[in-house]
């Protein structure tokens, strides 16, 4: 059994204005900034075996203060990135409703092969990710790891562990900085805690 701690990076302005992130490497902002230390502070007694980020600056900058407090170096997992969205990356809704309608009204329907132009579908983002955890918790069997990545990771994470298909909108709350506990064993995820943003409260 593989130990797996997933946490989404924390807020961009991009977040708060409702762009599209995709693979764009966008900045934390200070809110962000302030979420990842606490994050820190509240995982400092629990250092892993190891920690990894995807490889763009917002999971960046969320693990650098616990990679402080645990006096380690993140490795860097480019399969661990957002799901990449094309030509509607950087994009806020009311913009892609005016210029792309008809990409607007595919989107919603969320079928897992319809890609985006220039972007991945996901069934291919899915496999992307599934290959990167699998190969994490082969490599790490029997250690704990922890994970900074994106929300469409997670999206992916949770409906692999409930047996839930990739067809439809997202059905779990992914809260910036929000802690998720999963067990990989014998090629299956499970959960054992989800979105926990409790160290943002106050």
């Amino acid at each position: 059994m593989t130990e797996l701690v997933f946490i989404r990076h924390g807020e961009t302005d991009w977040n708060r204005q409702g762009r599209f992130q995709g693979q764009i490497d966008v900045p934390l902002n200070a809110a962000g900034l302030a979420q990842a230390q606490r994050l820190a502070a509240r995982l400092a007694a629990e250092p892993p075996a190891l920690l990894l980020s995807s490889d763009l600056q917002r999971a960046q900058q969320t693990a650098a203060p616990l990679a402080q407090a645990w006096a380690c170096t993140p490795r860097l997992v480019p399969g661990l990135r957002e799901q990449g969205f094309g030509l509607l990356e950087g994009l806020d809704i009311p913009t892609i409703q005016q210029q792309h309608p008809e990409l607007w009204r595919h989107w919603l329907v969320q079928q897992a092969d319809f890609a985006l132009p220039g972007g991945e579908s996901t069934r291919q983002f899915h496999g992307r990710v599934w290959q990167a955890v699998a190969s994490l918790a082969a490599e790490h069997a029997g250690q704990r790891l922890v994970v900074v990545t994106h929300g469409g990771v997670l999206d992916m994470l949770w409906r692999s562990a409930r047996g839930e298909p990739l067809d439809g909108l997202r059905q779990c709350l992914i809260p910036n900085t929000g802690i998720n506990r999963l067990r990989w064993t014998d090629g299956r995820l499970a959960i054992d805690a989800w979105g926990d943003d409790s160290h943002l409260a106050g």
